[in-house]
């Protein structure tokens, strides 16, 4: 039986300003399991990463969350003080941001940041706390990590800082850790070794919420998939449902969009029309003015809701459509 980790139940967080509301996050549930990755899809804009700063109660103003709970090991991180959260971030669940230039401070060497998080959760100190420093970059796959430690993130590149951001991350051993794009602006080679560190961390038994709109990483990497739009689950399901069966017609366009290396002459296709504003949205299905498949219930009736209908297969869709067997008999790639 799944051991579920951390629980997030009909979770909103809205951006206001003056009298502008941006719904970034519209009412989402999702369950991480133990030792699974989940991953988040969708395009950009749609409210993934505000799920993740949400879990860790960092919404940034003029943002605020505005009702839902988020459950970790049964406790609602939500209720808690900001002195609590603290002490949760890092040692229980940790997040690894989009951008590494965001997450290192540019003033302090990478070492100190490494040996700021050992002192403040751990209470190490002194020689202990420098060689366990050490170990961690090592562990990162950073060379010669005594060199490491005592640069700037401005002297790293693009795929060692994000190596830093790993090991600060994954220095407390968390249960859960948040993966912003992970993998974004980093050359083919180096994603392929943040993607193997990643599942290294899996397998000893952390649990991943992979966000990501690399459908690519989402084959390679996911257990299950989680398809965002407009700030609500439109699909949800197995990475075999999501790649082969999908139903929902926004995750249909997104699979379309993929180039095939089995049909060169294809011409590159892509969802059609544009995102909604994030600050208009209607009450109705937020995607059917893009959608091909919307009927008259699609832009009369309220939003439809998630519902299961397969095991394990859930869609937010009037009208569900579904591929022939054949349409899709491409694999994921093995994970």
């Amino acid at each position: 039986m799944p051991e579920t980790i951390l629980e997030i139940e009909n979770l909103r967080t809205y951006y206001h300003d003056r009298d502008i509301v941006l719904k970034a996050v519209d009412g989402i549930s999702l369950k991480l399991e133990r030792g699974e990755i989940l991953g988040l899809v969708g395009e950009s804009g749609c409210g993934k990463t505000t799920v993740g700063l949400s879990i860790l109660n960092l919404v940034a103003h003029p943002g605020r969350i505005e009702s839902g709970r988020v459950l970790f090991h049964g406790s609602d991180l939500l209720e808690k003080s900001k002195d609590e959260m603290r002490e949760v971030r890092g040692r229980d669940i940790s997040m690894i941001f989009q951008s590494p230039a965001e997450g290192l401070n540019p003033v302090l060497s990478v070492g100190a940041q490494v040996e700021e998080m050992l002192r403040v959760h751990r209470k190490v100190g002194g020689v202990n706390v420098h060689e366990e420093t050490l170990e961690l970059l090592a562990r990162a796959g950073l060379p010669d990590p005594r060199r490491i430690a005592n640069r700037y993130p401005f002297e790293l590149s693009g795929g060692m800082a994000q190596r830093v951001m790993i090991a600060i991350a994954t220095a407390m051993q968390p249960s859960v850790l948040i993966a912003d794009e992970p993998t974004s602006a980093l050359d083919t080679t180096v994603q392929a070794q943040i993607l193997a560190e990643l599942r290294r961390l899996r397998d000893t038994g952390v649990s991943i919420l992979l966000i990501t709109h690399d459908l690519g990483v989402i084959a390679q990497m996911a257990d299950r998939v989680l398809v965002m739009y407009a700030g609500r689950i439109a699909e949800h399901g197995s990475v075999d449902d999501i790649f082969y069966r999908k139903r929902h017609p926004y995750s249909v366009a997104l699979m379309d969009s993929l180039p095939r290396i089995d049909d060169p002459i294809q011409k590159l296709r892509h969802v059609q029309g544009i995102p909604p504003n994030m600050t208009q949205l209607p009450d109705q299905c937020a995607f059917a003015p893009r959608c091909s498949k919307a009927l008259n219930n699609c832009r009369l009736l309220d939003s439809p809701p998630l519902e299961e209908i397969e095991p394990g297969h859930f869609v937010a869709c009037f009208n569900p459509v579904y591929l022939p067997a054949d349409d899709g008999e491409r694999e994921a790639e093995p994970r």
